[in-house]
């Protein structure tokens, strides 16, 4: 026989279900997003690496600076601990400025001037995302130019590639680091005038070492050649609110899913981070905001594809 709750194991079910409720939404509006920061680490066994080359990499994507979301006191926390990691070498995979979300957005040169403040041997390097171009609306309305972004980074020493690629070496080990223009430089018409240019890209790389390519948005990864061992992104946050293994919000490119984490295609590698601030909605749940970091060289290499 059924039987059902009393009114006082109703109201008492009903006042937990509403603190759950309530305490989750704390956590996604203020706890995640605010006040956490995690470092999650990948030593992934790359074709075409040289596993002689140790390399220690973090990567920093998405700020969105603006307050209340991502303050300079919070821009440099994350300076700060990145700078504990002791890295090799630092990436900034785009998206700078806030976005849609902001209360108050936050000047650049501010930004710039604290990303200088960032340590490693091998420099610090730079692509830009769409948001440094649709939050600049000179070049939105030009629909051509140098977004802010680029200017004041490069300013502080930081070069901003795109479609370029630098050859570097790390005790005496050469390797490349390649970066790719924007793939949805424009708002409204971003399917149709990408700036990002693989053969391009390709054509700076003269020789047969390994290769990293940064590339904002993971979208291109499915049509990428294997010549590059290790490609690196951002933009989508991790969907924002990553539940069980799934980011609802973020749809599949060509039947895979490229919302988060370490990917592995027809041997192909490529690590897209959840990065640190919000677009959109002002919300994190299951993705906290976190920096990268990359232990190349570790383990023994894949086999070439």
């Amino acid at each position: 026989m059924l039987t059902l709750p009393s009114r006082r194991q109703f109201l008492t079910g009903l006042g937990a279900g509403l603190g759950l409720t309530a305490a989750t939404g704390v956590y996604a509006l203020d706890i995640e997003p605010l006040r956490r920061l995690v470092v999650t680490s990948y030593a992934p066994a790359l074709p075409r690496w040289d596993p002689a080359l140790r390399l220690r990499v973090a990567v920093l994507a998405d700020f969105h600076i603006c307050e209340p979301y991502m303050p300079f006191d919070r821009v440099a926390e994350i300076v700060d601990a990145t700078n504990a990691l002791k890295p090799d070498l630092v990436l900034l995979l785009g998206d700078y400025p806030a976005g849609f979300i902001a209360w108050r957005k936050l000047p650049l040169t501010q930004f710039a001037r604290m990303m200088a403040e960032l340590k490693a041997p091998l420099g610090t390097h730079a692509i830009l995302g769409n948001h440094d171009w649709w939050d600049d609306e000179t070049v939105q309305a030009a629909r051509s130019g140098t977004p802010a972004a680029k200017r004041l980074l490069e300013a502080r020493g930081i070069p901003v590639m795109e479609n370029q690629a630098v050859r570097l070496i790390k005790d005496g080990r050469p390797f490349w680091l390649a970066g790719l223009a924007d793939q949805q430089p424009f708002m409204g018409s971003w399917k149709t005038l990408s700036h990002a240019d693989v053969p391009r890209t390709l054509a700076a790389i003269t020789d047969s070492a390994p290769v990293i390519l940064m590339a904002h948005e993971p979208d291109i990864f499915a049509t990428l050649p294997d010549r590059f061992s290790l490609t690196l992104a951002g933009h989508t946050h991790g969907g924002q609110v990553r539940m069980f293994g799934r980011s609802p919000a973020i749809r599949k490119v060509q039947g895979h899913d490229y919302a988060y984490g370490h990917i592995v295609q027809d041997r192909r590698h490529m690590i897209v981070s959840g990065g640190f601030g919000m677009s959109r909605i002002p919300v994190r749940l299951g993705v906290p905001p976190e920096i990268v970091l990359l232990e190349l060289g570790q383990t023994a290499p894949a086999p070439d594809a």
